[in-house]
């Protein structure tokens, strides 16, 4: 597990949290950033994840997967696609791609959803832990670990962001 802090947010293991004090980074008169904006998908926002999604269920054919069913049943071909390495480190759209499959997963066993996140970085899709600011980048999670050449392992990220939720909030269902 890790630790990151002092960009708004802080990144335990797999989730992102607003950052409560600017003094947590030793920055006590640093200008304050605003916190996340959340919107719901629009069209185009849904129909962009299709296509990730699309991506990922074209390569996952070669292991006779017909279909990504968006649950826990899609751990094993999503976790060969990254253990074969299907997309390089370099194909970062691709590897994004794994990560919007990955979060139907998650989305399906947690009370998470996918929105829109806007924040310094831009606005890009995540999953929102209910109505809170709570979120999971699932669309980086692996693209980043996989450029960085760190282990992926996907039944992993799950039982930590299971977890980690459980801790933040015991009474999450």
């Amino acid at each position: 597990m890790f630790i990151l802090v002092c960009r708004n947010s802080i990144e335990i293991g797999i989730l992102s949290l607003p950052l409560l004090s600017s003094t947590l980074c030793g920055q006590s008169n640093a200008k304050r950033i605003p916190d996340p904006r959340f919107v719901e998908l629009s069209p185009d926002d849904k129909a962009r994840l299709e296509q990730q999604r699309a991506v990922v269920a074209a390569a996952a054919k070669r292991y006779g997967t017909v279909t990504l069913a968006r649950t826990k049943a899609d751990l094993p071909v999503l976790q060969r696609l990254i253990d074969d390495r299907v997309f390089s480190k370099s194909q970062t759209y691709e590897l994004q791609s794994l990560g919007v499959a990955f979060g139907d997963v998650l989305s399906s066993e947690l009370p998470l959803r996918w929105v829109m996140v806007t924040d310094e970085f831009g606005t890009d899709p995540t999953l929102r832990f209910k109505k809170t600011s709570l979120q999971v980048n699932a669309l980086t999670m692996i693209s980043k670990r996989i450029e960085r050449d760190e282990a992926v392992d996907l039944s992993e990220f799950l039982r930590i962001t299971r977890e980690q939720l459980a801790r933040i909030a015991p009474n999450m269902r």
